[in-house]
C-alpha cells in the first residue's frame, strides 16, 4: 500500500486571500502533477477574513477538491496593526466578484484548529527538507507559524512569497501608473499591498536566519510580466488550438453530412451538435475563470491603466517551487541579471543572484496611502555565492500558461467524472472518489 512517503510530489502548504489571482494558485497547486497540498489556510487581504474563507472553500467546490484539500482560518488582522479596511476597487466586495457561477461551499473551513497549528503538524508531518510555504497574501500567517514553531526553519524545503516590489529597472514590465503618477507599488506609490497589509511579518521573514536564505519572493516586477492578454483568456476558456481545431473539424463534418441531404437526421443531428459544441468548446468551470479575469482586467485598466490584461500575480509564487522537480515538471525562473557582464559561476553559466531585504515598517496605513513609504522593499544584492533571498527575474511564461491550461482540463475531467457518478446515484462523496479524490457536490461541469 502507497504512502505519503512514497509520493514523489512536492507537499506544499498554501496561505492565500482569495482573491481572483489566488483562484488560479489554488488550481495550481491543486492540479499540477508534482505537486500535493497539505492544506490552505485563509488570512485577510483582498477581502475580510469570513470572506476570504468563503472564497477559498467556494473555489475548492468548483475544481472538485472540497473534500480533499481541507481550509482553515487564518489571521484577521496583521501581527502588531489594528484591523485594516479590505480594499474594493480590485477584487470587489465579495474578494471574488465577477461572475455568478462560484457554487455554495459543501465543505466549510475548520475552525476548531488554528490554522497555523494545522500548517506545522501537516509540515512536520513531511520528510525533512522536503515541504514548501506559499504564501500569496499578507504574511501574517506565515511569520506567526515559524515565530511559534521556529523547529520548522529547518525542517521545510522553502518559502515562495508572492509580494513587494523592485522597482528601478528590476525588469522591463510595466507597473502602472495612478493619477499621472508611475508607481511600483500597487497599494502606495511604494509599496505592494500583501507587504503592506503586515511590514513587520515581512520583515520577520527576511530577517530571520535560517528562513531568508529559504525564502523566495516573487514581487511585481516579475508578475506584471505575466499579463492575461485577451489571447490568454481565449487559451483559458477554450484550450489550446489543436483541440478548437479539431472541434471546428467535427462541426465542419457533421454540417456537411446534414447538406448530404439525410433530412430525416436532420432535427435530431441539429440538437446533438448543438449539445456536443457547446459541451466540447468550454465548461461553466473555464466561463467561471475567465468571468474572473474580465473584471480583474476592467479594474487593473481603470486604476492602474494596464489595458493588455490583468497581472496575474498569486500562481507565479506557487509555479516558482518547482525549481529543481526536473524538466518533465519544471517552469523555469531566471534569478541571474541577463544585462550583467562578465559574472559567471562554476559552470560558466551567470552568477545566480541573492538579496538582503529589508522592508520600511515604519508609519501607519494611512500615512502610506498620504506617501509614506511604509511597506516598501529594499533589495541589496550580496556578493557572489553569498546566500539571501531569491528574488527571479523572469521565468518561462508560455510554459506557465500552457501548463496552467492543462491544470484547468484536469479539473474539467475532475468534475466530468464527478458528475458522471453522481447521475449513477453514487452521492457526491463517492463521486470524487471514483475520479479518484473525495468530491464534493455543485461540480461545475455544466457546459455553455
Amino acid at each position: 500500500m502507497a504512502t505519503d512517503d512514497d509520493d514523489a510530489r512536492v507537499p506544499v502548504w498554501l496561505d492565500c486571500d482569495p482573491g481572483h489571482d489566488d483562484t488560479f494558485a489554488i488550481l495550481l497547486a491543486a492540479y499540477h502533477p508534482a505537486l500535493r497540498i497539505l492544506g490552505i489556510s485563509t488570512v485577510f487581504g483582498n477581502a475580510a477574513l469570513e470572506k476570504t474563507t468563503q472564497n477559498a472553500t467556494s473555489i475548492l467546490t468548483a475544481i472538485n477538491k472540497s473534500h480533499s484539500i481541507p481550509v482553515y482560518v487564518g489571521a484577521s488582522h496583521a501581527l502588531h496593526r489594528p484591523p485594516m479596511h479590505a480594499p474594493t476597487d480590485i477584487h470587489g466586495e465579495s474578494g471574488l466578484d465577477g461572475t455568478t457561477l462560484l457554487p455554495e461551499p459543501t465543505v466549510p473551513a475548520i475552525t476548531s484548529i488554528p490554522a497555523i497549528d494545522a500548517a506545522h503538524a501537516a509540515l512536520k508531518a513531511c520528510k525533512p527538507n522536503t515541504a514548501w510555504v506559499v504564501a500569496t497574501g499578507a504574511f501574517t500567517n506565515v511569520a506567526a507559524l515559524f515565530q511559534k514553531y521556529p523547529d520548522l526553519v529547518s525542517h521545510v524545503k522553502g518559502v515562495s512569497l508572492m509580494g513587494g516590489a523592485i522597482g528601478g529597472g528590476f525588469t522591463n514590465a510595466v507597473l502602472g501608473s495612478v493619477d499621472g503618477v508611475p508607481r511600483i507599488g500597487n497599494w502606495t506609490q511604494f509599496a505592494e499591498f500583501n507587504v503592506l497589509a503586515d511590514p513587520e511579518a515581512a520583515e520577520f521573514i527576511f530577517s530571520r536566519e535560517g528562513l531568508k536564505e529559504k525564502t523566495t519572493l516573487v514581487p511585481l516586477d516579475v508578475t506584471h510580466l505575466v499579463l492575461t492578454t485577451r489571447e490568454v483568456r481565449e487559451l483559458l476558456l477554450y484550450g489550446p488550438p489543436d483541440r478548437r481545431a479539431k472541434i471546428d473539424e467535427e462541426e465542419k463534418k457533421r454540417k456537411e453530412q446534414l447538406a448530404e441531404g439525410r433530412e430525416e437526421e436532420e432535427g435530431e443531428l441539429a440538437r446533438k451538435l448543438e449539445e456536443e459544441v457547446k459541451k466540447g468548446r468550454t465548461t461553466k468551470l473555464r466561463v467561471m475563470l475567465v468571468e474572473l479575469l474580465m473584471f480583474f482586467a476592467k479594474t487593473y485598466s481603470d486604476v492602474f491603466g494596464i489595458t493588455a490584461g490583468p497581472p496575474l500575480h498569486d500562481p507565479l509564487a506557487v509555479a516558482a517551487i518547482l525549481t529543481g522537480v526536473g524538466e518533465q515538471h519544471e517552469i523555469p525562473f531566471s534569478d541571474v541579471d541577463p544585462t550583467a557582464q562578465g559574472v559567471a559561476g562554476a559552470e560558466g553559466t551567470q552568477q545566480r543572484e541573492r538579496y538582503k531585504v529589508e522592508i520600511i515598517t515604519e508609519g501607519t496605513y494611512e500615512e502610506a496611502r498620504d506617501g509614506a513609504r511604509t511597506g516598501q522593499v529594499i533589495a541589496t544584492l550580496l556578493p557572489p555565492g553569498e546566500e539571501g533571498v531569491r528574488i527571479p527575474r523572469s521565468l518561462d511564461i508560455n510554459l506557465f500558461w500552457r501548463v496552467l491550461e492543462e491544470c484547468v482540463a484536469r479539473a474539467d475531467e475532475a468534475n466530468a467524472a464527478a458528475e458522471r457518478e453522481t447521475e449513477k446515484g453514487g452521492g457526491e462523496a463517492e463521486a470524487e472518489a471514483g475520479a479518484g479524490k473525495k468530491a464534493g457536490q455543485g461540480c461545475l461541469r455544466t457546459t455553455v
